[in-house]
């Protein structure tokens, strides 16, 4: 639970995994509550999530296989 500064934390966030970025993210809704901070986490967040299942949604198209939420 290590606080960073956005400085910092832009310069490798290109860099992190989806799951790295989650837990930062958990980290500082719980710890540091800062909204600015959180907000580009969750950004980041998000464009991960939605690539990750995209692919995995045109594997199973590809595949022919049945979709389900």
């Amino acid at each position: 639970m290590t606080k960073v500064d956005w400085r910092s934390l832009a310069a490798t966030l290109n860099t992190m995994t989806e799951e790295q970025i989650e837990r930062l993210l958990r980290d500082e809704v719980a710890v540091h509550r800062r909204p600015v901070i959180a907000k580009r986490l969750h950004q980041r967040f998000s464009i991960l999530r939605t690539a990750r299942e995209r692919a995995e949604l045109m594997e199973r198209v590809s595949n022919g296989q049945h979709y389900s939420l």
